[in-house]
């Protein structure tokens, strides 16, 4: 679990506390390893299917054995792929927060690295379905001003990290909002 500033809000904060001053994480931040059994869940229900449809399909067309039985192992190759497959991409998840915004990086052969800057944050949103909510989990969208990329979703985030987040970078926005 990612150690965020903790520190309790009062119940109505001076104006000096909304400001921005307790210190950013600017270190990249792994997402929980909980979180890797949900993404082996999702990676195992994505790639099983479509794993067992085709090898329906080719063996079909092959004429090779009977489908029924090469469809169920099939299946559950391709459940294994997809399920070692989203826990390496869940390890190679990592976010941080500085003075320019937010940043998230994925990948290790294909590396992708977006960067939000606080300038650009409309709102925010987490969201949290049940299975979320049983591994102590979140989903944080930052939705942005813009058509390309108008939102980056981090899903697999430790609950208290998201809100967290989600709070620090909207007073972020409300502090800059008020520069203008």
């Amino acid at each position: 679990m990612t150690d965020l500033p903790r520190t309790p809000a009062p119940q109505n904060p001076p104006e000096e506390a909304i400001a921005p001053t307790a210190p950013l994480l600017v270190d990249w931040q792994h997402l929980p390893a909980r979180g890797a059994k949900l993404a082996a869940f999702g990676g195992a229900l994505g790639s099983a299917v479509p794993f067992a449809v085709a090898s329906v399909f080719l063996s079909r067309l092959a004429d090779f054995g009977t489908p029924w039985l090469i469809a169920p192992v099939v299946g559950l190759l391709g459940a294994a792929f997809g399920a070692w497959l989203a826990v390496k991409r869940h390890r190679r998840t990592l976010w941080k927060l500085d003075e320019q915004g937010f940043a998230l990086q994925r990948g290790r052969w294909w590396q992708t690295e977006s960067r939000v800057p606080i300038s650009r944050v409309q709102h925010l949103d987490l969201k949290r379905g049940p299975l979320e909510r049983a591994f102590k989990l979140a989903t944080l969208v930052i939705h942005t001003a813009g058509t390309k990329m108008a939102a980056v979703s981090v899903s697999g985030l430790d609950g208290e990290d998201a809100e967290r987040l989600r709070d620090r970078l909207a007073r972020q926005l409300d502090h800059d909002d008020d520069a203008l």
